[in-house]
């Protein structure tokens, strides 16, 4: 009888063991199962390129290519390039097209741990066909398509790959060659291309990669312009193979046509099976930094999905930074604005110091034509642009005023500066990279600001976070990035051992901040309650800190969130609110600020953040930063300070058991709240 007791007690222990690993898993994973309802694709990234996976078979809608510019016309402006896309696939069964048509139990499935856009479906109930796409970590301008086919019934498979080559291109050329190494036969599709406006040369180049890599050969078609493989299956039988595809272009390489080749015979020499190995081992240090919620399931999903896509949009070494819209579009035309430094930067700070260098590299050597635009305007020191493209030059549409008036990213620049060393304490890298960038912003302020009659100073004629205000004087923010500005290059002055300008601390001292007569911050010395765009006042709660009374940021908020456009308005604001309610204590007031700076900007199936409660764009890669704020610095109360991360006390929603967040720093602390 004992025995037998032991053995029901080990069952339920392994039965249990099973449960919990299907649910950690299931916390990794984004689902769809219905081919007709709302569709809102979901990009898969790796830093230098971006894919988006459509709900048909095998479709990748478009290719974007991180950091490579054209025109958006003639006389237009910069706009990152959609790449030409290796990566059309296109399966016949006996003869027939496989379409969406001709698909039963379709299942697509999001593995944020591998970083897999996976799907599988009937093909006319002839075969089960499973395949997935990936951005690979270790080739970032390469991705894989992996496919398995199992056969039904016998048939005959013919499998073709084409490229697209999108309207922005001009004079595209295709060849297609047999390569013999070792033995090893490589065949090799490319199509090479220039941007139709600034003649940017882009190559792509696409393989099969076949398990029985010495004695399968396709053919191409000189005519369509298509590479093609014909196979037999047998009932029950199942074939795999892979294609892969790599897009390099003039900006990266110098010879990007025979780049891109080398990228393949490299995957064909590999294999799929080691490519996706690396891959995952890569994806696997990224998760060292992590974000686990217990007891709320979907949020633990949906800040997941918002950290996954910040990682796949950013990399390490490059020097590059992140658009509003990641790698998934070319929305904002990839250019680089405060979304950055305000919203995707400080969480990416926390949890992968390589990322978040390149991040802020991205600035600091921009810094030459920053200070070329200062002069352009009148001032001294470091003017950096409202909208940066590749060159770090202006390039805002010219319609927009925001262009010469959104002076407060200059500010933000200089703070992610500062809090870039306060974390890595690289005394070096503050030498050469970090002070010279905010000497250059300080004596911009300097010069920028204009003193009043009483000794006070004033920053005039601008545009705030708050973009319905045109041309205001005193801006919140803008005035308080400044002072902040001022106040982090005086201390990195003192950190490298440097003489101090007086004007640093006079003018940083005695920037206006306003306020109406009830004590409620006022957003600039024109505002009398009208609706504004986002927060812009109550930021200098947080990430401020300026303001430090939690009884003004809670006059502030009260008074500012009903004043929020609730149908353009970005989210963000209430992720602030959200930071700012966790701090008090208010575990309702937060929870209820955490659900509203992101649940009204999902977009079915996979919970892909839109960037307001209206719009449909793929990834709102700003909105996954408050997101992620929100929870890690609000909830899970981190705070970067002068001495490094600190955890300040806050509360959680009151359903929740803990919040844990993995990897933070340069030591991977682990911060826990509650439990």
């Amino acid at each position: 009888m004992r025995k037998l007791n032991l053995l029901i007690l080990v069952l339920i222990s392994s039965f249990t063991a099973m449960r919990a690993v299907t649910s950690e898993k299931d916390l990794w994973q984004l689902h769809t199962s219905d081919i007709h309802a709302d569709y809102v694709g979901a990009p898969v990234a790796n830093g230098g390129i971006g894919l988006l996976p459509w709900k048909e078979p095998f479709s990748i809608q478009h290719v974007i290519l991180n950091h490579v510019f054209d025109t958006d016309g003639p006389k237009g402006v910069s706009r990152v390039l959609k790449g030409i896309n290796p990566f059309l696939l296109t399966l016949e069964l006996d003869g027939k097209k496989i379409d969406a048509n001709s698909l039963s139990d379709w299942k697509q499935t999001i593995d944020m741990k591998e970083a897999t856009h996976n799907t599988s479906f009937l093909a006319d109930k002839k075969a089960k066909v499973t395949y997935s796409i990936c951005a690979l970590r270790n080739m970032p301008y390469a991705g894989l398509i992996r496919v398995e086919v199992k056969a039904l019934s016998s048939l005959t498979m013919k499998v073709m790959n084409r490229m697209d080559v999108p309207d922005e291109y001009i004079n595209p050329e295709s060849r297609f060659r047999t390569l013999f190494e070792s033995n090893l036969r490589m065949d090799v599709f490319q199509t090479s291309a220039l941007s139709r406006h600034r003649q940017v040369e882009v190559a792509a180049s696409s393989a099969f990669l076949f398990q029985d890599r010495k004695n399968f050969a396709p053919t191409y078609d000189e005519t369509s312009k298509q590479l093609s493989f014909t196979v037999s299956l047998k009932k029950g039988e199942t074939y795999s193979f892979a294609l892969a595809g790599a897009i390099c272009s003039k900006r990266d390489f110098i010879d990007p046509y025979n780049e891109s080749e080398r990228q393949i015979t490299y995957a064909i020499h590999e294999g799929a099976d080691r490519l996706m190995a690396f891959h995952c081992r890569l994806w696997n240090e990224l998760w060292q930094g992590d974000i686990r919620i217990e007891g709320d399931d979907d949020a633990q999903r949906a800040v997941r999905f918002a950290l996954f896509n910040l990682y796949s949009f950013g990399r390490e070494g490059t020097g590059l930074s992140i658009s509003p819209m990641g790698l998934s579009s070319q929305g904002y035309n990839g250019h680089i604005f405060w979304d950055t430094e305000l919203w995707m930067y400080p969480p990416i700070l926390l949890l992968n110091q390589g990322i978040a260098e390149s991040m802020v590299n991205y600035r600091t050597n921009r810094l030459a034509a920053a200070c070329k635009r200062a002069i352009t305007h009148g001032y001294r020191g470091a003017m950096f642009p409202w909208e940066s493209d590749d060159a770090g030059e202006e390039s805002t549409p010219t319609f927009a005023l925001t262009g010469p008036l959104e002076h407060h990213i200059t500010a933000d620049i200089a703070i992610a500066c500062w809090n870039y060393y306060c974390v890595t304490h690289d005394l070096h890298w503050l030498r050469s990279h970090g002070y010279p960038l905010m000497k250059a912003v300080a004596d911009f302020w300097v010069s920028r600001a204009e003193r009043n009659e009483d000794g006070s100073y004033s920053i005039r004629s601008v545009v705030g976070a708050d973009e319905y205000a045109i041309g205001v004087d005193d801006n919140a923010f803008t005035n308080g990035a400044a002072i902040r500005a001022l106040e982090y290059a005086c201390k990195a002055a003192e950190a490298c051992g440097y003489l101090i300008p007086d004007q640093w601390r006079e003018v940083g001292k005695n920037i206006r901040i306003l306020s109406f007569a009830n004590g409620v911050t006022r957003e600039h010395a024109t505002y009398n309650g009208e609706m504004i765009k986002q927060s812009d006042a109550n930021l200098l709660a947080y990430p401020l800190g300026i303001i430090t009374d939690p009884k003004i940021w809670e006059k502030d908020m009260e008074y500012y969130t009903d004043r929020i456009d609730p149908k353009d308005g970005p989210a963000m604001s209430y992720s602030v609110f959200c930071v700012q309610y966790a701090r008090m204590g208010d575990a309702k007031k937060a929870y209820e600020m955490f659900c509203r700076c992101y649940e009204p900007n999902l977009r079915a199936p996979f919970g892909v953040i839109a960037e307001t409660a209206t719009s449909n764009n793929p990834y709102f890669a700003t909105g996954a930063g408050g997101l992620l704020q929100a929870v890690i610095n609000g909830f899970c109360g981190l705070q970067i300070t002068d001495e490094g991360i600190v955890q300040v006390p806050s509360v959680l929603p009151k359903h929740w058991k803990k919040v844990t967040v993995t990897g933070v720093g340069p030591e991977k602390k682990t911060f826990e709240r509650g439990g």
